[in-house]
């Protein structure tokens, strides 16, 4: 190499790049979803007996047959899961779809919301309820999923007056 020259490192392929943020995000929905699935576990065991005072939000078990708010309880179990699950499904390949052009913040909000829904969905799986386990006393039982839902929504909402969910597209160097 000659003097006065630099090595510049060539720009990983767009493909791996895509692969990456994918592979990024999938790992982070299931981390997130494994998290509250570990709470749901260990309130389904700590919190049989007696609920844990924990002011501002309780720690109180309860379970949920519907989707939000209970919207849906009297519906078919089948169709709650099917739902559900054609949601999350949805919300999957969404994100998938955006992840290799999304910039950061909106790859870690749609995370927060494939992670919420993919435990909520396992959860109700097993025996068609989904377990809350937080309590404020003014607002309907929830969990750390729904947590994850609500706040990668309203970062999204946030996310969308400040511009592009996508990285500017990177310009061919020109011959001028």
């Amino acid at each position: 190499m000659s003097p006065g020259r630099t090595t510049v490192r060539p720009a990983a392929p767009a493909a791996g790049r895509a692969a990456r943020r994918r592979i990024w995000l999938l790992l982070t929905a299931g981390v997130l979803a494994g998290i509250d699935l570990g709470a749901k576990a260990w309130a389904q065991k700590a919190l049989v007996d007696a609920p844990i005072e924990a002011w501002p939000v309780n720690l109180q078990l309860a379970f949920n047959p519907g989707m939000a708010f209970s919207f849906a309880a009297d519906a078919p179990a089948g169709v709650v899961i099917a739902v559900a699950g054609v949601i999350t499904a949805g919300v999957a390949i969404w994100a998938w779809r955006m992840a290799p052009t999304a910039r950061l913040p909106w790859r870690a909000a749609t995370a927060a919301i494939l992670g919420g829904a993919i435990a909520n969905v396992i959860d109700r799986a097993g025996d068609s309820v989904v377990t809350d386990y937080l309590h404020t006393g003014w607002w309907p039982t929830f969990n750390l999923a729904d947590v994850f839902i609500v706040l990668g929504g309203i970062s999204i909402v946030v996310l969308s007056f400040f511009g592009s969910e996508h990285e500017p597209a990177k310009q061919a160097p020109s011959d001028d």
